[in-house]
């Protein structure tokens, strides 16, 4: 099966809280990288996404240690949401 990596940069203007994390992550720009799973429908192309990272500390904040954190694609996509519905 053929899968590719595609890397994007969300903004939060606010803290968030994604499943899984121990504490709020303050706003600010993240990388995310998404794997995502060739499918082969009637003879076209399309791609599934099959996972999720996100970067950690925010891009431009120093941080003592840099990780990548697995999320769901989807807790992602409702948390951006939610940040983008706040005044």
């Amino acid at each position: 099966m053929t899968t590719r990596t595609t890397q994007t940069v969300v903004r939060f203007s606010a803290p968030f809280l994604l499943p899984g994390f121990d504490a709020a992550q303050p706003a600010g720009d993240y990388r995310v990288d998404q794997d995502e799973e060739l499918l082969e429908v009637f003879s076209r192309l399309a791609w599934r996404r099959v996972g999720a990272f996100v970067h950690l500390p925010a891009i431009g904040i120093d941080g003592q240690t840099h990780q990548m954190a697995p999320i769901d694609p989807g807790d992602l996509d409702a948390a951006l949401e939610k940040d983008h519905q706040q005044p």
